[in-house]
Order: structure tokens, then C-alpha cells, then sequence
């Protein structure tokens, strides 16, 4: 046989593959293509996709390592044809594999998954590695077997969405190539319209800062392990900067349009060597699809951070501390507040300005941590909320936004929706009961005295309303976590990273007199064995095993809310390198590994506490507030 030959065959008999697995939307594509180039016709951009036939659905699956693959399911399909099909159309491996959907592990039903859904492939073993290649595909077909458009939206979306993605298809078409973003940690590129008009931001989830395909050096993890926020996992910021569009009802906050889409192009970025050959980057660009955050582009003439703050509208100051307090923005800096200038005022003072929040992927995190409210040092927090914003405040309903996200956002974990539901019965008891924007912040923010971390007034109440929980009579000490694993933290993820809940001095005996009680030393080092023997001796905080801290004072794999603890930290030693770069954050009070009995006795438990706590924060409302050291992602 000669060479010839025997390459044409190997190229060929995957391709025969995927076309009996993919169906034949392959062959119309070929065969179109065909037409296309006989007639010599220009390329135009495919319209908005129809709904699927009864019974078919299309997802979206990405491995650990970024690849996409966009596929037809039929009723009969089942996870293990999903696996199959990926490892046909990539190379990939999935032995050993689950099929993942948010907080879900799919098995043989897929029916729970919708139309347009974003599925992960993730590895079973705890020793996750971050070295998987980013294989490239088994032959030149490749780009034949996933028949959808060049931008594709995962899920519904607005008008103003369809006819940006609709723009940047004809950009694409037009051979106006995307300009690569150097700001930031992550991966972002400008994509153009075919006038060459900057039109919208796209973020690739597998390039955010720790992920594999990260362009500017921040690497080490694998889709759906911590990463800048320890509650907020590699690949998820693309989500929930949906979330905080989906949830500025009436463009309030004025966040700009945006969506998750499967968006293909050869400007994106791949780090691992290709079938074990020389680095990505050392060939020419390859097309890869990714699946992205899709933000409409504003122009603007600044930021926050390079604008003095006295010419911001108070109106617009409100409106965005209102939406940072909703969905608890770990993240709110000057540089992710656009500032345009309005009535053609010229220099950066004294100007009419408009406000713009961008940049929502580390909001929403699954456990309360420390947020970073910048406007909480800005004049215009001080202020009391209008009667108009007191309005939109009053009419905030938190369990119908839950359940909007959830039909919206299925891939959106439980935990994320209990922080939403949270912060918003917190921000509608705090404003009706007269605090402004700045006394709200504070009552969020963590306190730093020395090398020591306190928790918010607001965790002080969670982790009172979670005793109370705990020690409510229906419930035993002992918690089932068969069900909790579904939508928490599993220690093999966190590996080293465990929760800290300081002392027993964190459990309120009571709210009468001074309601912040003090607390224990924090250890800042792993190693300092004298602080964990002297934590060792202190009493159980209560009998559940799921709050007994005490027993443990550093963050490691032994520290567990879970009574089936071990001795695997120093398995996953790897896995700490990449967050050492950060300021840590912990944990004080969890809320992911409550069922929904417990949850719902524990609202109505933060409900009648908060009362007495909104009251002492009244009373000391005349006092200075005090500096916060902030852990901004900004750096």
C-alpha cells in the first residue's frame, strides 16, 4: 500500500465515524460548502438557529482542558454516547471520566439536561492533573462535524444579544480578526462588526486566570477546581456574568447586554502541546471552539480608577452598590466601573458622567468570603437611597430570581443560588430599615486588626442562625451527606483548601449585649504545630460535626464539615502552588451542605436575627467608618 493511500485512509475512516455518529447535518454542510464554492458566492452569516425537532436537544461539552465539542442528542442518548462521541471527535480519553452538569453528575438519563446546555467532562480521581493535552482532532473533518454556526448562544437571550452575535458572525465572515486584550489576568479579546466597529468583549472560560489554556501565565488548574476566589471555580466566571446581566431587571445598574456562547475562531489561545508534539503556539493558528462569556463592548472615556469619583451620579453609585450587594461581588473595583462622559464635557473633572459595571465572573460565590465594595469609601454611598431605589429595593423578589437562574443558568450551583437569596433579604431588611448604601457594605465587609481576619456582622448572624439550625430538634448530629456532595465544595477539589471556622468563641450565646464576640487568634502558616496543639484542647462547639472546628486551627484536609475526614493533604501539595499568589480568603459559615429542610428553618433564623443586628448597626451608624484592607483581583 502506498503512503498516499494509507493517509487518505486514516483521515477517512474517522471521518466516516463521526458522520455516522453526528448524522448528516456533516454531509449538508459539505455538500453546501460544495454549492457555495462552485458559484463563487461570498460567505453570509447563518441566521438565528430554529428550535430542535421534539425529542433532540444540542449541548455544548467541554473537557478539563478546554476542548468543545457541540452536539445533537436524540432521546436515546445517554451519557456513555456523549463520551463516545468525544473521544471519536478528539482524541480525548474517557476512561475514568463523569459527565457533569453544574452541580450534577450525569449518568445513563440525560434527561435533566436542556437545549443549548454547557455539559463537563471531568476525571473521577481526586489527583486531578492539569496536563491533559488539548489533543487536536483525528482528522481534517474535524471542522465537519460540529454543524453549528461560527457563534452559537447557550440558552435564550435578549434581541440585543442575537444581533450582536449576528454582527460579529458577519465580522468574522468579513476577515476582520479579533484584537487580544493585554489588561487583566484572563484571557478577553475585542471582536469586531464587519465595519471593523469594536461590538462585544468575549472571554473564553478554559483561558481565565488558573485555567489550562490561561495566554498570560497563570495556569495550574483544571476546569472546576478553585481559582482566584477559592468559591468561585475555574470556567464559571462566563455564567455568572450572564447572572448579573439576567438579574439588573430593567438595565437598572445599566450592566451591558450579555451571554454564554460556543464561539469558534483561530485568534484563541491553546497552551498544550498538540498530540504530543511541539507547543501550540509554535504552529500556525489553529480553529478551536470555546465557550465563552459574550459581553456587549461600551465606549467609554476612562474608568473609576483613573476618575475623580465627586462627579458620579449619586443615582449611579446606588444602583450598582445595589446590585454588588444582591449577588455579593467579591470584586468591585474602580477598573470594572466604565465612566463615559455625557452633554460633551471635556478633562475628568467636573464633567456629567455615566456609569457602566462590567466584569461580574467573581460574584455569586458559593460561600460567603470577604466582598470588595470600592464605592464603600465614596461620598455618594453615605447618602441615603431615593424613594425610587427604596421602591426597586421593596420589590426585589429573591426566590423568583432563584428560580429565573435556574431556567435561565441550569448549570448554576445550589450554593450560588442560597448567597443570591441571601444578600437580597439582607439588602430589603437593611434598606427598609433605614441604613444606607456605605452602612450595608460595612456590614458585609470583613474586619483585618493585625494579621488577624474577622468575620462580617452578616456571617456573625449566618453562623448564629446555623446554630440554631443545628440545634433544632428534627435534625441529627450527624448530617448525610450523599445528598450535600451534590452542590458543595467535595474535599478532593479543595484539597488543602478547607474551610476555616475559627474558634467556639464564633458561636454567639446570645445577641444581647455586644453582638460581635471576640474571637481566637487566626494562624496564618501551616506550619506552626504550637497553635494547632493549643487549638487541640479546646471544647466541641456543639455536637455536629459539620460546625466541630476546634479540634483543627489550620486550613488543611482535616479541618472537613464532614465526619468522614482524612489524611490526604499532602496529596494534594500540587494543587496549593497556583493560590499562594493570593490573598486567602476562609470560610466562616457554609451554607452549600444544608438540605432544603434545614435551608428553609435557617432563612426564617436569619430573618428574626438580622433585626437585632440591623438595630446595634444603626446605634453605632455616627461613629467614622473604619478602612477596609480589600482583596480586589486587580493587581
Amino acid at each position: 500500500m502506498s503512503p498516499n493511500l494509507e493517509g487518505t485512509l486514516k483521515s477517512q475512516v474517522p471521518a466516516l465515524l463521526l458522520r455516522r455518529l453526528f448524522g448528516a447535518g456533516a454531509r449538508r454542510d459539505e455538500a453546501a460548502a460544495a454549492r457555495q464554492h462552485h458559484h463563487h458566492q461570498a460567505p453570509r452569516p447563518s441566521p438565528s438557529p430554529s428550535p430542535p425537532p421534539a425529542g433532540r436537544r444540542r449541548v455544548f461539552v467541554q473537557t478539563e482542558s478546554g476542548c468543545v465539542l457541540g452536539m445533537d442528542l436524540d432521546r436515546g442518548d445517554n451519557a456513555h454516547t456523549v463520551k463516545r462521541r468525544l473521544q471519536l471527535a478528539l482524541n480525548v480519553p474517557t476512561g475514568g471520566t463523569s459527565l457533569t452538569f453544574g452541580d450534577r453528575v450525569l449518568e445513563n438519563d440525560l434527561s435533566s439536561v436542556r437545549h443549548d446546555s454547557p455539559l463537563l467532562l471531568t476525571r473521577n480521581s481526586i489527583h486531578r492533573s492539569c496536563s491533559t493535552p488539548c489533543l487536536c482532532p483525528v482528522s481534517e473533518d474535524f471542522e465537519q462535524k460540529d454543524c453549528g454556526g461560527l457563534v452559537e448562544i447557550l440558552g435564550s437571550s435578549s434581541g440585543s444579544v442575537r444581533r450582536l452575535v449576528d454582527d460579529v458572525a458577519a465580522g468574522i465572515m468579513g476577515g476582520l480578526d479579533p484584537v487580544p486584550i493585554d489588561s487583566g489576568l484572563g484571557g478577553s479579546y475585542y471582536f469586531r462588526n464587519d465595519e471593523g466597529d469594536r461590538v462585544a468583549i468575549v472571554k473564553p472560560t478554559d483561558e481565565e486566570p488558573f485555567a489550562p489554556n490561561n495566554p498570560k501565565g497563570f495556569t495550574g488548574r483544571a476546569l472546576g477546581q478553585p481559582g482566584l476566589k477559592k468559591s468561585v471555580r475555574v470556567g464559571e466566571t462566563g455564567f455568572r456574568e450572564v447572572a448579573a446581566y439576567l438579574l439588573d431587571h430593567e438595565n437598572f445598574a445599566n450592566v451591558p447586554a450579555t451571554a454564554l456562547v460556543k464561539i469558534t475562531h483561530s485568534v484563541f489561545n491553546i497552551n498544550r502541546p498538540m498530540n504530543g508534539g511541539t507547543p501550540a503556539h509554535d504552529h500556525k493558528p489553529q480553529v478551536t471552539s470555546k465557550i465563552a462569556s459574550f459581553q456587549q463592548f461600551i465606549a467609554h472615556d476612562f474608568d473609576a480608577s483613573d476618575h475623580g469619583t465627586s462627579s458620579f451620579p449619586v443615582a449611579a453609585v446606588h444602583r450598582i452598590g445595589i446590585l454588588d450587594i444582591r449577588i455579593f461581588n467579591t470584586d468591585r473595583h474602580g477598573g470594572n466601573v466604565l465612566v463615559r462622559k455625557l452633554d460633551g464635557g471635556t478633562g475628568r473633572f467636573g464633567c456629567q458622567t455615566e456609569l457602566f459595571p462590567i466584569d461580574h465572573g467573581l460574584c455569586l460565590p458559593e460561600n460567603l468570603e470577604d466582598p470588595y465594595f470600592e464605592w464603600i469609601h465614596w461620598a455618594q454611598a453615605s447618602i441615603p437611597f431615593s424613594e425610587e431605589e427604596l421602591e426597586y429595593i421593596s420589590k426585589l423578589d429573591p426566590m423568583r430570581d432563584a428560580a429565573m437562574l435556574r431556567g435561565e443558568l441550569p448549570m448554576i450551583r445550589e450554593a450560588c443560588l442560597r448567597v443570591l437569596i441571601l444578600c437580597t433579604i439582607f439588602l430589603k431588611e437593611a434598606a427598609a430599615f433605614g441604613l444606607c448604601l456605605a452602612e450595608i457594605g460595612e456590614m458585609m465587609t470583613r474586619e483585618f486588626r493585625g494579621m488577624e481576619e474577622e468575620p462580617s456582622k452578616l456571617e456573625v448572624v449566618c453562623m448564629e442562625a446555623r446554630r440554631k439550625v443545628d440545634e433544632w430538634e428534627p435534625f441529627s448530629p450527624s448530617v448525610e451527606q450523599g445528598e450535600d456532595m451534590d452542590f458543595q465544595f467535595s474535599m478532593d477539589v479543595l484539597g488543602g483548601y478547607s474551610d476555616v471556622i475559627r474558634s467556639p468563641r464564633f458561636i454567639c450565646s446570645g445577641l444581647k449585649g455586644s453582638f460581635r464576640n471576640p474571637l481566637t487568634k487566626l494562624v496564618e502558616s501551616m506550619n506552626e504545630d504550637g497553635d494547632d496543639e493549643e487549638d487541640r484542647k479546646e471544647p466541641s462547639m456543639h455536637s455536629s460535626d459539620r460546625f466541630s472546628s476546634a479540634e483543627f486551627s489550620t486550613p488543611s484536609l482535616h479541618r472537613t464539615t464532614s465526619s468522614k475526614t482524612s489524611s490526604n493533604s499532602s496529596m494534594h501539595a500540587p494543587n496549593r502552588s497556583a493560590d499562594e499568589q493570593l490573598p486567602s480568603s476562609l470560610c466562616f459559615v457554609r451554607l452549600s451542605d444544608m438540605s432544603a429542610e434545614e435551608w428553609h428553618v435557617f432563612v426564617e433564623k436569619f430573618q428574626e436575627l438580622l433585626k437585632e443586628a440591623l438595630e446595634e448597626c444603626k446605634a453605632a451608624a455616627g461613629q467614622r467608618m473604619k478602612q477596609r484592607l480589600g482583596t480586589s483581583c486587580k493587581f
